[in-house]
C-alpha cells in the first residue's frame, strides 16, 4: 500500500529532515572514503611505482567500473525493496573496502579495494534519491536534495582537512606491526581510520524509518508504472531528450569537480610546494565554506524559479554553475600567484557546487516514483563513466602524455574543467525545451 492510497500526508518537517541529515552523514562518508586516495598520491607514486595516469585510473575508472554498472540492479533493488537496510549494506561493504586498502601490495591489488569501496557505495544514491522524493512534497525537493548533496561537500572537505592532518601525522610514525596483516608503511593506517567510522554510521541509519512509496500522476495517460527495467527504459525513451541532456550536463558537472578535487591537493603540493596540513586545511574549509553556502543558495534558487512557473529551473542553475567555473576556475589553475589561485577558488567551489542538489532532484521531477530509483542508477552510470573517469584521468594523462611534466597539473585541471564546462552549457540549453514539456506532463 502506497501513501497515496492510505491517504497519508507526507512525514512531519522535523521527522523528514533528520531523515535527510542521517542520508547526509552517510554520503559524507562516503566521500571521505572514495576521495582519501588524492592525499595519498605522493607516497603511493615512491611506494606501488605508479604513474600520474594509474593513480588518475585509481581515483576514477578503478571506483567507477563497478559502482556505474551495478547502479542499474542496486537501482531496480531500490525500487523494489526496504531502501534504508539496502544503504546500511552499502555502508558496511565500503568501510570494509576502504580499509582493505591498507594492505595493497600493488597497483592491482588497490584497483580491486577501490573497485570493492565502489560496489559497497552504490546503493547509497539511488536508494536516497528514493527516500528524498518520497519525504518531500516537489517544491522543496530541490532544498532537501541539497542538503543531502551537503555530504558531497562536507564530505570532501574532511577528506581535504582529516587527509592532511593524518598522512602527516602518521608520515612520522615508524612501520606498525599488525596481527595477521604485517608490518604497514605508515601511510596505509590512513585507510584504516577512513574506514573505521562504518559502523557507527550504520547506527546512525536504522534511527531512521523507511518512508511510504508516493504514487505519481499518471502520465502519457497511463495509470500507473510499475517497477522493472523495462519500464524504467521505456520512461527513459519518452523523455530521452531530456535523459540523454541531464546525463551530459551532470557529467560535464562532474568532471570539473573530480578533477579539482582529485588533483588539486597534489598542484599546491608540486607547484607551490605547500605541506599537507596546509593544504588540507586551506582546500577543506574552502570545500565546506564555499561548497555548502553553493548547495543551499542552488537549491533555493531552483525553488524559487519554480514556484515562479519556470519548469526548467534546475537546468538554469546548472548553466549558471557551468558559466561560473569556465570564468573563475580556470584561470585559477593558470594563474602564477598562489595568493591569486586561493582567491579565485573562492568562488569557484561555490560554482561547482551551485547545482548538484537541484541536479539530482531534477531527474526525480519528470519520472514516476516507480521507476525513480532505477532511472537514476541509469543517469549515474553515464554521469561516473565519464564524470569520475574522465575528469580524474584527463589531468593525468595529459601531465603523461601531453605535457611530459608533473609541473604542469594547473593547465592539465584547467584544460579539463574548460572542455566540460563548454560541452555542459551547449547542453544544458538544448535541454531546456525538451525538460519544460516533460514537467509540464508531470504536472497534469
Amino acid at each position: 500500500m502506497n501513501a497515496r492510497d492510505a491517504g497519508l500526508a507526507y512525514p512531519s518537517r522535523g521527522a523528514a529532515w533528520y531523515a535527510v541529515i542521517v542520508l547526509m552523514v552517510c554520503y559524507t562518508f562516503s566521500f571521505v572514503d572514495r576521495l582519501i586516495l588524492a592525499f595519498l598520491v605522493t607516497p603511493l607514486k615512491h611506494d606501488l611505482n605508479l604513474s600520474d595516469t594509474q593513480i588518475g585510473l585509481l581515483q576514477g575508472f578503478a571506483f567507477a567500473m563497478f559502482y556505474s554498472v551495478l547502479g542499474i540492479p542496486f537501482g531496480l533493488a531500490a525500487d523494489r525493496l526496504n531502501r534504508r537496510n539496502l544503504i546500511g549494506a552499502g555502508v558496511i561493504a565500503w568501510s570494509l573496502m576502504t580499509s582493505c586498502g591498507s594492505i595493497a601490495k600493488s597497483f592491482v591489488m588497490l584497483a580491486l579495494a577501490r573497485t570493492g569501496v565502489g560496489v559497497g557505495e552504490v546503493a547509497l544514491a539511488p536508494a536516497a534519491f528514493s527516500m528524498i522524493a518520497d519525504t518531500f512534497p516537489r517544491e522543496r525537493l530541490s532544498s532537501a536534495m541539497s542538503v543531502y548533496s551537503m555530504g558531497v561537500q562536507i564530505g570532501a572537505g574532511l577528506a581535504l582537512i582529516l587527509g592532511g592532518f593524518i598522512v602527516q601525522a602518521v608520515s612520522h610514525l615508524p612501520p606498525v606491526t599488525l596481527p595477521w596483516v604485517g608490518t604497514l608503511a605508515p601511510w596505509r593506517l590512513t585507510f584504516l581510520i577512513v574506514g573505521a567510522p562504518g559502523i557507527f554510521i550504520v547506527a546512525l541509519l536504522a534511527t531512521v524509518r523507511e518512508p511510504l512509496r508516493r504514487s505519481s500522476p499518471a502520465a502519457d495517460g497511463a495509470a500507473t508504472s510499475r517497477a522493472g527495467l523495462a519500464s524504467a527504459a521505456a520512461h527513459l525513451l519518452q523523455r530521452w531528450r531530456s535523459s540523454l541532456g541531464l546525463s551530459i550536463i551532470m557529467a560535464c558537472q562532474a568532471m570539473s569537480n573530480y578533477a579539482f578535487g582529485s588533483w588539486c591537493p597534489a598542484f599546491f603540493e608540486r607547484v607551490h610546494h605547500w605541506p599537507k596540513g596546509r593544504i588540507g586545511l586551506t582546500l577543506g574549509l574552502l570545500t565546506m565554506g564555499c561548497g555548502c553556502v553553493g548547495l543551499m543558495c542552488g537549491g533555493r534558487l531552483s525553488d524559487r524559479w519554480l514556484r515562479q512557473g519556470v519548469l526548467e529551473a534546475p537546468l538554469r542553475v546548472g548553466a549558471v554553475s557551468l558559466l561560473g567555473v569556465l570564468c573563475t576556475l580556470v584561470p585559477a589553475m593558470l594563474s602564477p600567484s598562489v595568493d591569486l589561485t586561493v582567491g579565485l577558488l573562492v568562488p569557484a567551489v561555490f560554482f561547482l557546487a551551485l547545482p548538484i542538489g537541484c541536479s539530482y532532484a531534477s531527474i526525480q521531477m519528470i519520472f514516476p516514483n516507480e521507476v525513480r530509483g532505477t532511472v537514476s542508477a541509469i543517469m549515474l552510470l553515464v554521469l561516473n563513466l565519464l564524470g569520475l573517469t574522465l575528469g580524474t584521468l584527463l589531468p593525468g594523462l595529459l601531465d603523461d602524455r601531453v605535457f611530459h611534466d608533473e609541473q604542469m597539473l594547473g593547465p592539465s585541471i584547467a584544460i579539463t574543467a574548460g572542455m566540460a564546462s563548454l560541452v555542459g552549457l551547449a547542453a544544458a540549453f538544448l535541454t531546456f525545451g525538451p525538460y519544460r514539456r516533460d514537467m509540464a506532463v508531470m504536472r497534469t
